[in-house]
């Protein structure tokens, strides 16, 4: 048998009366990815937090990569004026080095001079043996010519003296000489010394250097680490960059998806809503008309089309709910008619339709005045009905009925 109106409504009655009903008839109506959208949108979300945690860290490890390498640079920059310090001081030490090797060529020219005066007292001390040997030989002649030789003998004696006195000159010039050949001695074993010292020193600064050239060498080995890890950060950055443009589209797709969703629910309520003002349209409207009855505009057809375009005509046809009776608050308003138009969500397109489609049945002879309905009204929905003086029912309660009432009574006198 054929699903007739009544069974919709009695279907509508049976679902406001069994929520579980309406559950069961979600889950028939709508599609396992529908019904699964909320689960999804907060998976979205929390991976759209995760992500941002990750970018987050990885601009933390950025920043504290580029902090590691301007401190490796201001390393590297101490480290070289070390070095420069370093190479003046080895700059200085050969030279002193030099200087030491001058004095030490000086010194040994000083001993071979000393040498060949050593040699050549030598001599002189040879040749006084031989001379002292032929005076023997000669007091030996002498002593045979003892008298003869006297005065011979006296002025040897004064020659011996005073080649004793040469001889004891000599002997004292000679332990002066071991004296200085001692002290020089002496000062060619502290620089000797000396030498070993700087070669000690000239030996650490050598491997203080190797070790600067092996931290050159780290420093070079970590700053191609990190160049290399910059490149992975910068292709995670590409990929997490690829994975939100993903996320973008997939939440845009869903803001798209919630949206149709949003308004086929809206849809639904508006017709729910519509539905229930037709059926209880007594409890909500009987307060303000009495005689209340409703209308069908395509029953008006005959003096409509003799006033309204083609379009108008059809225009009004598709007016949401019309009403007739007589204001309870005007007893001298014998006819009013509504033109009441019906969404979840007022708003301002609905105001305007309202008024639009009062003001075609104003034009065909017919009192009547403009009134939206619903659960609640957008900002410029409530700005629009207090300009122009619409009626609103919102929840069952009648709001600016009697302002409205007024304009548009007035407007119909005049």
């Amino acid at each position: 048998m054929p699903f007739e109106v009544e069974d919709y409504l009695e279907l509508i009655r049976l679902l406001q009366e069994r929520p579980e009903w309406r559950a069961e008839l979600r889950r028939l109506l709508l599609t396992e990815e529908l019904l699964g959208l909320p689960g999804l949108v907060r998976e979205l979300v929390e991976a759209q937090r995760r992500t941002e945690e990750r970018v987050g860290g990885v601009e933390e490890r950025v920043g504290r990569i580029e902090e590691y390498i301007a401190a490796l640079a201001d390393a590297q920059r101490r480290t070289e004026e070390r070095v420069g310090r370093l190479e003046e001081r080895v700059g200085r030490v050969e030279e002193r080095v030099g200087r030491v090797e001058e004095q030490i060529a000086a010194l040994a020219e000083a001993q071979r001079r000393t040498e060949e005066r050593v040699g050549r007292v030598e001599e002189q001390i040879a040749a006084l043996a031989e001379a002292q040997r032929r005076t023997e030989e000669r007091v030996g002649r002498v002593e045979e010519q003892i008298a003869a030789l006297a005065e011979a003998q006296r002025r040897t004696e004064e020659r011996v003296g005073r080649v004793e006195e040469q001889i004891a000159a000599l002997a004292e010039a000679q332990r002066r000489t071991e004296e200085r050949v001692g002290r020089v001695e002496e000062q060619i074993a502290a620089l000797a010394e000396a030498q070993r010292r700087t070669e000690e020193r000239v030996g650490r600064v050598e491997e203080q250097i190797a070790a600067l050239a092996e931290a050159q060498r780290r420093t070079e080995e970590q700053m191609a680490q990190l160049v290399e890890a910059q490149r992975r950060t910068e292709e995670q950055i590409h990929v997490l960059a690829k994975s939100q443009e993903l996320f973008a589209q997939r939440q845009e797709w869903l803001v798209s998806t919630v949206e149709d969703l949003k308004n086929t629910v809206g849809e639904l309520k508006g017709r729910v809503l519509e539905r229930t003002y037709h059926e209880k349209a007594s409890a909500y409207f009987g307060p303000l008309l009495r005689q209340l009855r409703i209308v069908d505009p395509y029953t008006l057809e005959e003096t409509l089309r003799a006033y309204l375009s083609p379009e108008e005509f059809s225009d009004l046809l598709r007016l949401d709910l019309l009403l007739c009776g007589q204001p309870r608050s005007r007893p001298e308003v014998t006819e009013l008619w509504i033109a009441v138009e019906i969404s979840a969500v007022v708003d301002q397109g609905d105001v305007e339709r309202a008024r639009r489609r009062a003001a075609h049945l104003r034009r065909a002879g017919y009192r009547a005045i403009p009134m939206v309905a619903g659960e609640r009204l957008t900002l410029s929905a409530e700005d629009e009905v207090r300009r122009h003086r619409v009626a609103v029912l919102q929840d069952g309660r009648a709001l600016l009925w009697e302002e409205a009432l007024q304009a548009w009574t007035e407007d119909l006198k005049a």
